[in-house]
């Protein structure tokens, strides 16, 4: 397991969880909900500069079957411009059920989901964070696929 903070980022349409973990990568924790508009990848990118961690992980919405969806295609972009902004590496990792399980585990809390929708997109941050941090450990490559931010769309 490389040592370093990293950042999971759950990308929606109007709004964007963040969540980060401690230098060791062993636990993910909720940082903010960001709203989603023009200023998000700078925000996010100053956020970036601030915590200095090692890489982004971006979840990657693929259907149940593992074809793309306009969701897919939305987080790829955002991948790419973040991979644009910062100075470090920009993962994106398959997220699939991770906001269905951040609900459920609010839920399960006793939050009620009209309140809780700026929290579910941290908690959904956090389940794709952890998930890649339990893939790295177990095996000897980071998870994902590095995202270049030169490529063509």
């Amino acid at each position: 397991m490389r040592p370093g903070i990293r950042i999971g980022v759950d990308v929606g349409r109007a709004r964007v969880g963040v969540a980060r973990c401690d230098r060791d990568g062993m636990l993910a924790t909720p940082v903010e909900t960001l709203k989603r508009d023009t200023s998000t990848v700078a925000s996010l990118a100053a956020l970036i500069a601030e915590l200095e961690p090692l890489e982004v992980v971006v979840g990657l919405p693929i259907s149940l079957s593992g074809s793309d969806t306009a969701s897919t295609t939305d987080a790829r972009e955002f991948a790419r411009s973040l991979a644009e902004a910062v100075a470090i590496p920009v993962r994106l990792v398959d997220e699939r059920l991770s906001t269905v399980s951040a609900q459920r585990a609010l839920h399960d809390a006793g939050r009620r989901a009209k309140r809780s929708r700026p929290v579910i997109d941290q908690v959904a941050a956090v389940i794709i964070l952890q998930n890649a941090l339990d893939f790295e450990r177990s095996g000897t490559r980071p998870p994902g696929a590095l995202v270049d931010p030169y490529e063509s769309q």
